[in-house]
């Protein structure tokens, strides 16, 4: 019975499935399916980091950004500042401020 997994990978994951004398099952996806494919995989790497809070799954995170930034065709100096821009409007996470709720006055 084969194991589905209809999800995006890594490009040189289906070669090193084949050096496992398995037979990958591919299709290769463009524009709006591959940003849609590319969005679910961030989610799926983002959950991979809260359960294994390691370097690695947050390289994983990290390279699937790089891949949105790509795509979007988006500078990395873009991102920065409007990683700043948004810093200095509203702050960091360096406080560790947890809000647990906003009373009427």
């Amino acid at each position: 019975m084969p194991t589905v997994y209809d999800k995006l990978v890594r490009d040189r994951i289906p070669a090193i499935i084949e050096a496992t004398d398995e037979q990958p099952v591919t299709h290769t996806v463009e524009n709006e399916e591959y940003a849609d494919r590319l969005a679910a995989k961030l989610c799926e790497e983002a959950a991979e980091f809260d359960e294994d809070r390691t370097l690695e799954e947050l390289a994983d995170v990290l390279e699937v950004i790089n891949a949105i930034l790509a795509h979007r065709d988006i500078d990395r100096t873009e991102l920065e500042r409007a990683r700043r821009e948004k810093r200095a409007e509203r702050g960091g996470f360096e406080e560790g401020i947890v809000l647990e709720r906003v009373d009427e006055q």
